[in-house]
């Protein structure tokens, strides 16, 4: 059976559970943590502030993430009636007019959300938004770029929040060394980011999606996504030996030989194993975030 993608397939609305599906939920958690590193990276956070960190926490993720989640699906209904046919535009369960509505409507909200927390806040927000679409819609799509597709999604995902999460805070723009941070790790998101690609390989192939492991094959993409997580986490370990945080420095090297214990197993079988890999060693990268937030509180201040 055949799959109607015209815009207005279906007339009915979509259940709540369709919709709630399509902006993924599973994938807040990546903005939603880095907020929260930039909120203890500023290190001015009190209990009085519970009701700033809510609303930005609820602004990273389910609002500008679930809305490039949203853009995304209605950009690739077409890639996923190939990779993933049970997806909610794909399936009928929700039009892909009704998808399209959501995403405008989700970026009008993110932008009046981030002006009630500053003008910083408001212009990292402008460019996740922008970003967002950028991304995913034509003509721009920059997801067909294996390189700079991932690398924008990293730093929607990592940098920008954590740069946000500050902001907020401080009510100014964070200083240089909340700035590095962020920008390291997402960098070395990058190569989390490519990690997702090894699961649509043929379908990517088929419409002409340039993902490095659709272009480069598994074994070179793998490479180059390890190599991209653990180089910008060996720059910081430095960089926390200079600024005075020899304990950090040191648990982030020790995360690193945990990263490079599991990345070991996933090179030598890459498509398998992208999602173990996902599942096990992407947490410790997360995890060396918060370490980091935590060393530099109080350095960053502009």
């Amino acid at each position: 059976m055949s799959v109607n993608l015209d815009l207005h397939h279906r007339s009915r609305l979509p259940a709540p559970l369709a919709l709630l599906e399509l902006v993924k939920p599973i994938t807040w958690f990546p903005p939603v943590w880095a907020f929260a590193c930039g909120v203890v990276s500023a290190g001015v956070w009190t209990p009085g502030d519970a009701g700033l960190v809510l609303l930005g926490l609820l602004l990273a993720g389910p609002v500008i993430c679930g809305m490039s989640q949203a853009v995304n699906d209605w950009c690739d209904r077409h890639v996923d009636a190939l990779n993933e046919p049970g997806r909610p535009i794909p399936s009928g369960r929700v039009s892909p007019a009704a998808a399209l509505t959501m995403g405008i409507v989700m970026s009008i909200l993110g932008l009046l959300l981030a002006w009630t927390l500053g003008a910083w806040v408001f212009a990292a927000t402008c460019v996740a938004v922008a970003g967002a679409w950028a991304y995913s819609a034509p003509p721009i799509r920059l997801k067909r770029d294996g390189w700079w597709g991932p690398m924008l999604v990293a730093l929607c995902y990592e940098g920008l929040p954590w740069f946000t999460g500050a902001a907020a805070m401080l009510g100014a723009a964070p200083g240089f060394h909340i700035i590095l941070a962020a920008l390291l790790y997402a960098i070395g998101a990058q190569g989390i980011m490519v990690l997702n690609d090894f699961k649509a390989i043929e379908g990517d192939r088929a419409m002409g999606i340039r993902s490095l492991p659709a272009v480069k094959g598994p074994d070179v993409a793998a490479r180059l996504a390890c190599t991209v997580m653990i180089l910008p986490q060996a720059i910081l370990v430095v960089m926390l030996l200079v600024w005075g945080r020899p304990f950090a420095a040191a648990t982030i090297g020790a995360l690193i030989l945990a990263q490079a214990v599991l990345m070991r197993r996933f090179l030598a079988r890459p498509v398998e194993r992208a999602t173990w890999y996902s599942g096990f060693g992407v947490p410790i990268y997360v995890a060396g975030m918060m370490v980091t937030a935590f060393a530099i509180r109080g350095l960053g201040v502009a």
